[in-house]
């Protein structure tokens, strides 16, 4: 167990993209972070001498992320902070999409948050401070996502999990969640259509410019903070100021 103080985090698929970049402001903050995935990075997250640990999980399985944060609780003697970051998509026409490919889907972007959720829970109900818990959603759960139609339901589903929990749970656990726009990761080049493509979109946000993941890691850094004690049930968005409606490029001015 820890002879220290520290609050302790667990970020999942905290190895890369959005997800490393909460895992290293956290490290910042001066927490102990720990990431899971199913595969252990190359590199893991660090903050000058602070380094984030790794624990093999596959989020979508309720035993073994319950087994995780037994591991975390046993090492730690606490958990402050979970931030359920793992999930994402890939396209597929919603009209032959299989069962398997959506039911995967669903797992990994509304069953596994929920399953981390509950195993944080119950810990953090036991704790004198309790905790908090940060779900990473999306604009996909807010507005229509064609082409990863089921990915924009997990997500409107995890908005509205983050509402039922937070007043399940309180006071002693708030939960929040965060609509984060498109975002600049390392992946975005290609998916958006290169270095052209991506200016035309930064072009398109009122902000100017895609999300970095650091614009995302603040809001988490900010939800587990004391200055959110009150902020409990939350959709924060971080999108840029939304995106333009496409009507209004079409319109034909005199």
């Amino acid at each position: 167990m820890a002879d220290d103080n520290r609050r302790v985090a667990l970020v999942t698929g905290g190895s890369r993209g959005i997800g490393r970049a909460i895992a290293e402001r956290l490290l910042e903050d001066g927490m102990r972070v720990v990431i899971c995935g199913r595969n252990a990075p190359e590199d893991l997250p660090r903050y000058h001498d602070a380094v984030a640990e790794f624990e093999a999980c596959d989020v979508r399985l309720a035993d073994e992320v319950q087994a995780m944060v037994d591991r975390v609780s046993g090492r730690h003697g606490r958990l402050d902070l979970a931030v359920n970051n793992a999930g994402g998509s890939p396209e597929a026409d919603a009209a032959t999409a299989s069962p398997r490919f959506s039911e995967r889907i669903l797992a990994l972007n509304l069953l596994a948050p929920l399953h981390v959720a509950q195993a944080a829970n119950r810990l953090m109900q036991a704790q004198e401070d309790g905790g908090s818990i940060v779900n990473i959603a999306s604009v996909s759960g807010v507005r229509p996502s064609p082409r990863t139609a089921v990915y924009g339901a997990a997500k409107a589903g995890l908005l509205s999990l983050t509402e039922s929990l937070a007043m399940e749970w309180g006071p002693k656990v708030r939960v929040n969640a965060i609509i984060v726009g498109l975002v600049a990761t390392e992946a975005a080049v290609d998916h958006y259509g290169g270095e052209a493509g991506m200016k035309r979109i930064d072009a398109m946000l009122p902000l100017g410019r895609m999300a970095r993941g650091s614009d995302i890691a603040g809001v988490v850094s900010f939800l587990a903070s004391p200055d959110a004690a009150y902020i409990s049930g939350a959709r924060i968005s971080a999108h840029g100021g939304g995106e333009r409606p496409v009507f209004l490029s079409l319109a034909q001015t005199d």
